[in-house]
C-alpha cells in the first residue's frame, strides 16, 4: 500500500496540481496586497473612504460588511482578468506553433512558371532521350 501510495503522488499530474495550488495561494496573497494597498486607495479618492472593510450597515443585530464584500469580488476580477490574459496568451502560442507545424508539415505549391519550367525541362529531356536512340554510331565517328 505505500509503494501504491508513492507512485500516486509521484505522478506528473499530481505533482503539478500540488505547485499550482501553491502559487495560486501565493498568487492571491499579491492581489489581496494589490487590491487593499493600491486599488482601494484610489478608488476611496471616489468614494470618500481608502479602506472598504469598514462599510457596513446594521439591520437590527444583523450586520452587513459590504465593505469586505466589495474588497473580494475586487479580488475576484483582478485574478479573473490575470487568468484570462494568461489562457489567452497560451492559446495565442498554440496557435503560432501549430500553424508553423502545419506549414512544415505541408509542402510547398509549386507556382505557375515552376510548372511550366519542369515541362519544358521534362521535355527537353525526353528530346535529348529520343535523339540518342535514333541516332547511330555511325554518324557520330569522327573519321567519315
Amino acid at each position: 500500500m505505500l509503494r501504491e501510495f508513492k507512485e500516486f503522488i509521484m505522478r506528473g499530474n499530481v505533482i503539478d496540481l500540488a505547485v499550482a495550488v501553491i502559487i495560486g495561494a501565493a498568487f492571491n496573497q499579491i492581489v489581496t496586497s494589490l487590491t487593499k494597498n493600491l486599488i482601494n486607495p484610489l478608488l476611496g479618492l471616489f468614494v470618500g473612504k481608502i479602506n472598504f472593510s469598514f462599510l457596513e450597515f446594521k439591520v437590527g443585530p444583523a450586520v452587513f460588511k459590504v465593505g469586505n464584500f466589495i474588497n473580494d469580488i475586487i479580488n475576484f476580477i483582478i485574478i479573473a482578468f490575470i487568468i484570462f490574459l494568461i489562457v489567452k496568451s497560451i492559446n495565442k502560442l498554440n496557435e503560432l506553433t501549430s500553424r508553423k507545424e502545419a506549414d512544415e508539415a505541408e509542402p510547398e505549391k509549386p507556382t505557375a512558371e515552376e510548372t511550366y519550367l519542369k515541362e519544358i525541362r521534362d521535355l527537353l529531356k525526353d528530346q535529348q532521350v529520343h535523339q540518342a536512340t535514333t541516332t547511330s554510331p555511325k554518324d557520330e565517328s569522327p573519321l567519315k
